[in-house]
């Protein structure tokens, strides 16, 4: 029988905050780390509906609706992060586990557009 090795306490705190010990994104970050993750080069996905996102969203983000994420993710590129945001991380948290099932490193925006804008992402209206 092969035991698995117990996980170091670095290794549970990058889990809890977002990071994963084999370099891939968690299921969830903070909005100030979404903010590093695409200034570093990740792809910003917008899952709202098309009202929301007229409504104001990220300049650098692609607008694909939760919807519409089965279809568009051929829009994105499987050789960068994703980060996917909607209006407070309910929606981007399906989003972007639907993106990992898909084979992208993706994670979702804890907290949603608002607080990609008080971590200071930038937001167009």
């Amino acid at each position: 029988m092969t035991t698995s090795p117990t996980p170091s306490l670095l290794d549970r705190l990058k889990s809890l905050f977002g990071g994963s010990s084999d370099g891939r994104l968690g299921s969830t970050v903070t909005a100030a780390r979404a903010v590093e993750l695409v200034r570093e080069g990740a792809s910003l996905v917008d899952v709202r509906e098309k009202a929301e996102w007229r409504s104001g969203h990220a300049p650098q983000a692609v607008h694909i609706p939760l919807a519409d994420l089965e279809k568009g993710a051929r829009r994105l590129s499987q050789d960068r992060p994703v980060v996917v945001m909607c209006a407070s991380g309910m929606r981007s948290r399906t989003g972007a586990k639907h993106l990992r099932s898909l084979g992208f490193d993706a994670t979702s925006v804890s907290g949603g557009i608002g607080a990609w804008q008080r971590a200071g992402g930038a937001v167009r209206r």
